[in-house]
Parts: structure tokens; C-alpha cells; sequence
């Protein structure tokens, strides 16, 4: 047995995952040990959590139209990693999905990363990651961590989450679009084609 596979059958034997694995639920997270870019992001959705996969959907393509990268290199190449902060969905809550469970990324992520001893880049996408990755130099908010991304480089790159429903901070902030995007596309394709 693999490294993988040891750790996936450690997290679906924790009782913490009892009600999870009860389910018949699977943890979500796609891994190799090749991977030399992570994408640590939140606890997965009630849909991704059917699917079974990660991002497969429109938040998905759109990340990989931000990263420059194709359907095969995002999910065949072995290239690129992604971790949630937490590997089940956690369920609803008043105000839209419950938060990840603030102490499941410190249990798994460490043991992931030393399985993965080539990565590059790890990509922070929204508030849960870039407060668990940055502190203490993050900032305020997830706005400011964003739009001062160069203080953090060359190992974090911290983003907004590529939900459509971000469209209106997107237009609220252009050089998005216009600066930070071509960077990050940059910053992916020079670790890709090396």
C-alpha cells in the first residue's frame, strides 16, 4: 500500500469521519506525488461531494481558463494537486455551506505535503486557506491578501474563489483581470513547461 492509499483509508477509519464514511461518502481531494502545483481551497459542495471529483464545474473551468490549462493537464498530467481544508462536504447552514472543520486541514495537510516533496506553488483559494497558509503576514481581508499577491510569492498565491458569484468583486477590481490574472498565468506556465 502506497502512501495514498494509506492516508485515504486512515481518513475514511477516523471517527471524526464516522458520520461522513456512514454515508458511503468518499473523501475528496486528488493528489500525486508528482504534483509541483496545490490548490488548497474549501470544504468540497453537496455537488462535488456526488461527483465524486474536483472541480468539475464552472467554478473548474474557470480556474483552469485562469491557470492556462486544459481538461488533461489539470487531472491527467499529475502536475497539479488539490487539497480542501476539508475532505467532506460539512453540510448547510443559515447563510449557504457550514465552514470546514478549522482543525481537519492541520490533522491531514501536513502528511499530504510531505508525500508531495515537489511542489512549487501552492494556490490559496478563499478566506478559509489564505487564513490557515498566510498568518501572521496575511492581511485583513481576502480582498487585500489578493491584490498584494507579490508578498507572498514564490510559494503562496492566494485568490479569490473562481465562483461566477464573484463576478461583481471581479468587476469591483479590474486589475484582477488585467494584471493578476496574467501573472498567475505566468507564474503556472513557467512551473509547467520547466
Amino acid at each position: 500500500m502506497d502512501k495514498f492509499e494509506m492516508l485515504r483509508t486512515q481518513i475514511k477509519h477516523d471517527s471524526e469521519n464516522k458520520v461522513f464514511t456512514e454515508k458511503g461518502w468518499e473523501p475528496i481531494y486528488m493528489v500525486d506525488a508528482r504534483a509541483r502545483i496545490l490548490i488548497i481551497g474549501q470544504a468540497p459542495g453537496a455537488k462535488t461531494q456526488e461527483m465524486k471529483g474536483v472541480f468539475h464545474d464552472q467554478s473548474g473551468v474557470r480556474l483552469r481558463s485562469w491557470m492556462g490549462v486544459d481538461d488533461s493537464i489539470f487531472y491527467e498530467s499529475g502536475l497539479i494537486a488539490v487539497l480542501p481544508m476539508d475532505f467532506y462536504f460539512p453540510g448547510h447552514g443559515k447563510q449557504g455551506d457550514l465552514p470546514p472543520r478549522p482543525e481537519f486541514y492541520q490533522k491531514w495537510h501536513p502528511q499530504f505535503l510531505e508525500a508531495m516533496p515537489h511542489v512549487e506553488l501552492i494556490i490559496l483559494v478563499g478566506m478559509y486557506a489564505q487564513n490557515a497558509y498566510l498568518k501572521p503576514s496575511a492581511y485583513k481581508t481576502i480582498t487585500e491578501n489578493v491584490l498584494h499577491y507579490k508578498t507572498f510569492l514564490p510559494h503562496y498565491f492566494p485568490l479569490i474563489h473562481p465562483s461566477p458569484r464573484n463576478q461583481v468583486w471581479m468587476s469591483r477590481h479590474p486589475e484582477f483581470a488585467e494584471v493578476i490574472l496574467p501573472d498567475f498565468r505566468k507564474c503556472i506556465q513557467k512551473i509547467l513547461n520547466a
